[in-house]
Formats: structure tokens, sequence, C-alpha cells
């Protein structure tokens, strides 16, 4: 499951770079470019939500718990 996550991120990430590719590419026409853009940053958010759901989700199976600090240590 942790590769899952990983996997999810490094797809985040590479959206994230896609669109900004776009934004600062010098092009002619810049309706394609605007496009492009929001194609890459819809994409982004698709994947964020995505990933979000299949974490939470793998909570409720129990596939992850959570770990966090506690309290008096």
């Amino acid at each position: 499951m942790k590769y899952f996550v990983i996997l999810g991120f490094c797809a985040i990430v590479s959206c994230l770079g896609i669109a900004l590719f776009w934004m600062m590419r010098q092009d002619f026409d810049p309706k394609n470019k605007n496009k492009r853009m929001a194609f890459a940053l819809g994409m982004r958010v698709a994947i964020s939500i995505f990933v979000f759901l299949c974490i939470l989700f793998a909570w409720k199976l129990g596939y992850i718990s959570p770990t966090g600090i506690r309290e008096g240590q």
C-alpha cells in the first residue's frame, strides 16, 4: 500500500510539473497553451482527490493505521 501512496504522490508532482511546463513555454497560440495547462492542473486535482480517497478507504479496511505521537512520551 505504501508503494501506491508513493506512486500517487509522484503522479501529483508530475502533473504539477507538466502544468508548469505549459505555463512557461513560449507558445504562439495562447488558447492551446491555456487549455493544456488547465487540463494538467485539473488532472493534478483529480489525482489528489483519488489518492486521498484511496488512503481513506485503506484506513477503513485496516490496511494502514495512524501511528501519531502519543501523549506523555
